[in-house]
Formats: C-alpha cells, structure tokens, sequence
C-alpha cells in the first residue's frame, strides 16, 4: 500500500527565553493510504507538533516531511497550501466554524480556495451535509446547533475537497458519550466505505483501539502499538 505522508528522522526544537526545546525527537513515521492511525500522549508529550507535522502545517528543525512525494520545505507556500487543502482535511476539537455564515456557506468555503464556482460549491456542500444527517439544519448558524449537529459540519466541511486525509484532532472531545459515539460511527464509515485515511487524535484508549495502528508519543518520542483489524 502507497504511503501518503512520511516523516523522516524528524526533529523540532524550539528556543524559548533562551533555552532549546526538543518536542519531536528523531521522527520516523510512514502513514500510507487508506490507514486508520490513533495518536495518543499527555500533555506537553509532542503530540500537537507531531499533528502539525502530520498535517504539514509547520517544517521540521531536522529531517525532512513528504507529503504525496513531495518534500514539503522544497515547496513554496502557495505550492503547500495548495496540495494541503485537495489532499488534507481537518477536524477540530472546537469545530472551528464561522458564526456569521450559515451551515451551508461554512461547508462551501474551502471549496472557494480551489476555484470551483458558487453552484458547484453549493450543490456539494448540500451533499455533504445530507450525508451527515443535516439535512433540516442548511440555513442554520452554527450557535444554533448542538455540539454533535456542529462537529457533524465540521465533518462535512473537511470532505468538501475530496481530501484522502481526514485529520481528527480529538473530535469528540467537547461531546457527550452519544454524540461522540455518533461522530465515531461517521468516520469509521469515512475510512471503511470512503477510503479515507483517517488519523485520530484522542485521550480515549477506548476510540483510539478502533484504529489499524496506534502510536503513543512521550517526550517527543515514538512508540507504536497495533490495533484492531
């Protein structure tokens, strides 16, 4: 099977009030498609940077990150963001959606970043939301839905460019048991029917056993474990 994104011996130091500060360590990781990865690791372990580097929105201090093929500090930054945003889709703990626009319209904006027009925008928008049970909500805005109706656009809004990564950054976090448990059946559904890889970020041993592959960091280094088949 194809990898998708590689880091290779990756390290990242940071210098703060004059000290270095090595929050990835020696990074090797080779994610390939179709994968169901979990990350795992307290706070302050490296697990942020590591999801950055991932989701290649930061470059390493050491080692080099390859997204598609591509080495990622050869591309310059339109180059990057425009193979991040047809490739990557992200999902955040806070749903990261914009209050002043409608469900409708949160979904339909990263599509504007890749030059498809208004009616194509709005009719895979509206595809989209259907297929996550958000039917009766387009012309809602966002503080008038539940957490679970929120993070449920957020889903949708990271599928809006067809990515064949979905990057889940602890997404069941601010939901109670059943709507996390429904966030849960949606993405399992995304990585088995969609072909999507799909890599999780949780504090829940209990979400991160659904994955292929689990990987623990702590202190910005690796530990890799199997998960279920």
């Amino acid at each position: 099977m194809k990898e998708i994104i590689k880091l290779d011996k990756v390290w990242k130091v940071y210098e703060m009030n004059g000290n270095s500060v090595e929050a990835l360590k020696n990074v090797s990781l080779n994610i390939k498609n179709n994968e169901f990865l979990s990350i795992m690791g307290p706070s302050g372990s490296g697990k942020s940077t590591l999801l950055n580097s991932i989701g290649c929105l930061d470059f390493p201090t050491k080692g080099k990150i390859f997204l598609k093929g591509n080495n990622i500090s050869k591309l310059d930054e339109s180059q990057l963001a425009e193979i991040r945003g047809k490739t990557i889709g992200f999902i955040f703990q806070t749903f990261n959606l914009l209050y002043s626009l409608s469900v409708l319209e949160n979904v339909m904006l990263p599509m504007a970043f890749q030059d498809k027009n208004k009616e194509e925008r709005k009719k895979r928008a509206r595809k989209l939301l259907i297929s996550v049970g958000l039917k009766e909500r387009l012309n809602h805005r966002p503080n008038q839905l539940s957490g679970g109706e929120m993070q449920r656009v957020a889903i949708a809004r990271s599928l809006a460019n067809d990515p064949e990564v979905i990057l889940a950054d602890e997404p069941t976090g601010n939901l109670d048991s059943k709507n996390g448990q429904l966030i849960m059946e949606i993405l399992k559904k995304l990585h088995k029917q969609g072909g999507k890889t799909l890599i999780l970020v949780t504090h829940d041993i209990n979400l991160a056993k659904y994955a292929n592959r689990q990987i623990n960091i702590l202190d910005g280094i690796l530990r890799v474990k199997r998960g279920r088949k």
